[in-house]
């Protein structure tokens, strides 16, 4: 990414694809691979395979649900389908719960591995890019990203809170004959969706922040908004763009392989199906997450706000440990002891001067 600091804020969608693009094909290629293969790979086999147990799990409950359904009431075989029946949504509720903390780890270690690793590319730090620092830097920036998950989550809880209910109110009033309420319902979805890209789009580009600046949490969020505003346009596309990708790699898994046998796919097909779901699904998030990265060079630009490439080079170097940036309060005791040191030697100055004029003293 050969770009200048003031040339990043003037590139639009197709721009920002391709210096991701480059980035991902440029001296480092071998680099990403590896972060693709230690951290995204497994992130992408872990959500297809959600997918699979998922299906499997939900044909079981309603499997017996079904039986449930056609037993007499009372009868050993009727508690026996519901003993079967409440082990099945245990095993549900809990894969599921594993799932979303092996998914939140991984998402936390790719982002921060790929968010440095972009960032060194365009500081020019290339002496200390390599995949045993990226690793030694990813256990410090996952606690900064998981703070800003979690204020995340809190945002897109509360909004999905409100617009359910407020959704659910109008379509109440919908069923009741009024036209208006109807009308309402609609355009809530909209500016639903709308608001969900928004917040997603938000979300995305705090992650980066956690990363590359001292924010974390509702402050990263609140810098990432404003870093937002004048591209957001150009973001939303991007992210959409992406979401749909990865929209048709799932449906097409769910399609072809989990549910390929119904349509008389071979188990062989279906498994040579499956790799390539697998592969252009670990292509499209690693392409996310270096686009994401790129996104927050140029709203930076946008803003004319400081993305030196010495600066950003010093700023990963704390995480290398290389660099210690002063404090205010180390500024203010180093400017305390030089005028402490000049007030020092201008007394022994002055007394060397007195022996001078006077030998006697």
């Amino acid at each position: 990414m050969d770009c200048e600091p003031e040339e990043l804020q003037f590139l639009g969608v197709v721009g920002v694809y391709r210096a991701s693009a480059d980035v991902l094909r440029g001296p480092h290629r071998p680099l990403f691979a590896r972060i693709a293969a230690a951290f995204v790979l497994p992130l992408s086999a872990l959500f297809l395979l959600h997918i699979a147990i998922s299906y499997s799990l939900f044909a079981s409950i309603d499997s017996d649900d079904t039986a449930l359904d056609r037993s007499t009431p009372g009868t050993a075989a009727q508690s026996r389908l519901l003993d079967r029946l409440a082990s099945d949504w245990a095993s549900l509720l809990l894969f599921k719960a594993a799932y979303l903390l092996a998914l939140l780890l991984l998402s936390l270690l790719s982002t921060a591995a790929a968010v440095f690793s972009v960032a060194s590319v365009y500081s020019a730090k290339h002496d200390a890019l390599s995949f045993p620092k990226v690793l030694s830097v990813v256990p410090r920036v996952w606690r900064r990203l998981a703070a800003t998950f979690l204020a995340a989550f809190a945002v897109l809880f509360a909004y999905n809170l409100v617009s359910v209910l407020l959704l659910v109110a109008l379509l109440v009033a919908a069923d009741n004959g009024s036209g208006l309420a109807a009308l309402l319902a609609f355009l809530l979805l909209v500016a639903y969706i709308v608001g969900l890209v928004y917040v997603s789009v938000v979300w995305h580009l705090a992650s980066v922040v956690s990363v590359l600046e001292d924010y974390k949490g509702f402050a990263a969020m609140r810098k990432s908004k404003d870093l937002i505003r004048g591209k957001l346009l150009t973001a939303s596309v991007i992210f959409f763009t992406l979401n749909v990708v990865f929209a048709v790699v799932e449906v097409a898994f769910r399609a072809w392989v989990v549910r390929g046998a119904a349509h008389g796919i071979g188990g062989g097909t279906r498994f040579l199906l499956g790799i390539i779901m697998l592969a252009a699904l670990c292509a499209v998030v690693m392409l996310a997450l270096v686009t994401q990265t790129v996104v927050y060079l140029v709203c930076k630009s946008y803003h004319h706000e400081s993305i030196d490439k010495s600066n950003i080079s010093d700023h990963l170097e704390v995480y290398l440990g290389d660099y210690v940036p002063l404090k205010a309060s180390d500024v203010q005791m180093e400017q305390f002891q030089c005028v402490l040191c000049f007030k020092m030697n201008g007394i022994v100055d002055a007394a060397n001067i007195g022996c001078f004029m006077n030998p006697s003293v």
